[in-house]
């Protein structure tokens, strides 16, 4: 088998990408994570100012994402485009218990405002960072990803009225980084713990509330800071459904949510192994948690490899 080579690979995605865009006006939505990342600085070496860098701040992402990823981005001459359709996502999701329902609801509400989005920036390409992870799963029936939709039938062209062009559907996530690496984007983007596409609405088991967001994004933002330092591919805290007898700090009986930890290892997402957690870095992390929130009364720490278990919960 031929060791990858990143160079070659921007090398012939550049070329790939002029090709495909030609003259006209792209757009890229960005994440925050390593792929739509790597898509966009691919995007940008290969037309320039004919691509639009969007983020869509659908009140699923993590807290201060926006502000993040603008920064990031600045820095490598890239300005990003910020729009605030949080209200468009949740009304899509009022409701929704099954898993592949929010995922089918989140993708719907994506493509169509992304599709306005574009439109408004006079463009008909869209450059997604779709990887080789997201196709597998979504081809073995494993979970519908949102990025994915000619491998399931769906014509982007005619039902959304844009083309996709997706540079980076050949690699995994180990490679992705070493392309990362090799274009120069900071550590903060090449090491960062994937984040799944429809964000924190899958890290809420059951219906999505705004008081379980809130709950979550506080529980995401402690699990990062507190896990910064823990060499893992995945460290991420789910709301579970249900709620469990609790005490407050005075006491009194209450019911309070529970939160799952999940931490693993894993090279291509497509297989991953538990990670077995310092037991003081496990009590820090709760101590933090129910100290911080609330609202939760139980925090329990998921054991489970892929497989038989998935990576998300959800």
């Amino acid at each position: 088998m031929m060791q990858f080579n990143p160079r070659e690979f921007i090398d012939e995605k550049i070329g790939f990408l002029r090709r495909e865009i030609g003259g006209e006006m792209a757009i890229v939505a960005l994440s925050g994570g390593v792929d739509s990342s790597v898509t966009a600085v691919l995007g940008f070496k290969a037309v320039g100012k004919n691509l639009r860098a969007v983020f869509l701040e659908d009140g699923f992402m993590r807290i201060g994402e926006a502000e993040k990823i603008s920064r990031v981005f600045r820095n490598l001459g890239i300005n990003v485009d910020v729009h605030n359709v949080q209200r468009e996502f949740l009304t899509a999701l009022k409701g929704i218990r099954d898993a592949e329902d929010k995922r089918k609801a989140f993708r719907d509400t994506f493509y169509k405002t992304f599709s306005r989005i574009a439109g408004q920036a006079g463009a008909k390409i869209i450059l997604q960072g779709t990887i080789a992870a997201d196709i597998v799963e979504t081809a073995g029936g494993v979970k519908t990803q949102h990025n994915v939709l000619e491998q399931i039938g769906i014509n982007p062209l005619e039902k959304y009225g844009f083309k996709i062009v997706e540079p980076l559907k050949e690699l995994y996530k180990n490679q992705v980084r070493m392309v990362a690496r090799e274009l120069g984007l900071p550590d903060e983007i090449v090491n960062r713990r994937p984040f799944p596409g429809p964000g924190l609405a899958i890290r809420i088991l059951g219906e999505v509330t705004e008081e379980k967001l809130s709950i979550i994004k506080k529980a995401t933002a402690i699990v990062d800071d507190e896990l910064e330092d823990v060499e893992c591919f995945q460290a991420f805290p789910v709301l579970l459904e249900g709620r469990a007898t609790g005490l407050d700090r005075d006491s009194t009986r209450k019911y309070g949510y529970m939160i799952a930890l999940r931490i693993v290892e894993s090279e291509d997402a497509i297989t991953a192994k538990y990670v077995r957690l310092d037991w003081t870095k496990l009590d820090g992390v709760r101590d933090m948690i129910i100290r911080n929130i609330p609202e939760v009364s139980r925090v329990l720490y998921d054991i489970s490899d892929k497989p038989p278990a998935t990576i998300e919960f959800e």
